[in-house]
């Protein structure tokens, strides 16, 4: 999918399951200039539920199975053409609101190092 730099990219993820009691949850997704490492030199555009990057809008969607949102496309510092995304999703049973799905922004804490 191309798009220029500060367009807006939309994304829709959808799952395909007859069952309308499962919802999806955006946990966590990282854009990476490469498409084998999410972790170094990768951007958080969420994290544990929480929004990172502050283009980023998510949008009314048709029903519990999808989720559509977008943000505005950038290019990484070494000048890489291609940028990769991947997102983690949660499915969750709809109203256990026990479950991640309801749990929304999780700030987690780092360990501290003991001696």
């Amino acid at each position: 999918y191309y798009v220029r730099i500060n367009q807006n990219l939309y994304v829709e993820v959808s799952l395909h399951n007859s069952d309308s009691l499962l919802k999806l949850f955006l946990d966590t997704c990282m854009a990476s200039p490469t498409p084998h490492n999410f972790t170094t030199g990768s951007y958080a555009i969420i994290k544990n539920g929480c929004v990172k990057d502050p283009t980023y809008v998510d949008y009314s969607s048709p029903n519990r199975h999808t989720l559509r949102f977008k943000f505005n496309a950038f290019q990484f510092i070494q000048s890489n053409p291609e940028v990769y995304l991947q997102c983690e999703l949660v499915v969750c049973r709809a109203y256990d609101y026990s479950s991640r799905c309801y749990q929304g922004c999780v700030h987690r804490s780092k360990r501290e190092a003991g001696s």
